[in-house]
């Protein structure tokens, strides 16, 4: 007896289930401040301070300084965010650019550029990071610079791997034979098929970025306060753990949600491409 094959909308679940809490997480955050009727994340009042999670008007209660806990959550989702994606654009665009070119070249050229990144990936890349962060100085920009350069190698392993493989298909001999110059072969040929890899370990990525970032700003290394990220408002509640856990337990389930939505997201795309 046959077995019927499973409905379409179970088959694309994986997919749109996180990408759903992704965009959830998202919009929450870009968009809420916009839209719901919360306060400034700074700038509040010593006297509503510790304010109890329910509150009317604050809804998962006031911080120290008598900030509202759900402006803070959202807009330092905001931040984490932001430096997450803009690490990985980064990341992807050079590493990208430097495997494809690696990948295509060939001979003496492939050997420097992935002889270069070899010695860069010898380092213990936390430990660099956390040594740059510290050079260069705590902010967002400083972040965002030292984790995207730590996050070229990995990119641009994967694109120099799609690339060789794509090298072997007749398609490409072809064009090269038709005279077609090599920046063009790059762009048309090699880059539409390369791209969705690189996404998919981005959005892997992304989960990873995020975590990095909070730990910076828990170290007093990343996003400064008083601009919130998760990583510093919870370095700031376990201050206080013990006598008001839900400091921590706002931003943890935040950043847990987050970073759940963009793994599983980037697990589901890497099993539907490679056929899995």
């Amino acid at each position: 007896m046959a077995v019927a094959d499973p409905p379409s909308w179970t088959r694309s679940l994986p997919i749109v289930a996180p990408a759903a809490l992704a965009a959830l997480m998202i919009g929450a955050c870009f968009l809420g401040p916009l839209v719901l009727p919360v306060p400034p994340p700074t700038g509040g009042s010593v006297l509503e301070s510790y304010l109890p999670s329910f509150t009317p008007g604050n809804p998962l209660g006031t911080d120290p300084n008598g900030n509202d806990i759900l402006s803070r959550v959202l807009h330092g989702g905001r931040s984490s965010l932001t430096v997450a994606v803009s690490v990985n654009a980064l990341g992807l665009l050079a590493g990208g650019a430097l495997g494809a070119l690696s990948g295509y070249l060939g001979g003496i050229g492939d050997t420097i550029i992935m002889r270069l990144l070899d010695v860069l990936i010898a380092f213990p890349s936390l430990v660099l990071i956390l040594a740059v962060a510290q050079s260069l100085g705590p902010s967002r920009t400083n972040t965002i610079l030292a984790l995207a350069f730590f996050s070229v190698p990995a990119f641009a392993r994967l694109s120099r791997a799609a690339t060789l493989r794509l090298r072997e298909q007749p398609c490409m001999a072809a064009a090269e034979l038709c005279g077609t110059p090599s920046w063009r072969i790059l762009l048309r040929h090699i880059a539409p098929n390369v791209l969705p890899q690189l996404v998919t370990f981005a959005m892997l990525g992304m989960g990873l970025i995020i975590v990095i970032e909070g730990a910076l700003s828990f170290l007093g290394l990343g996003i400064q306060a008083p601009e919130p990220s998760w990583g510093n408002m919870i370095a700031q509640g376990q201050q206080s753990l013990s006598a008001t856990p839900m400091l921590v337990v706002w931003p943890c389930l935040a950043l847990f949600a987050t970073v759940l939505a963009f793994n599983l997201l980037g697990e589901s795309l890497r099993s539907r491409w490679s056929g899995e």
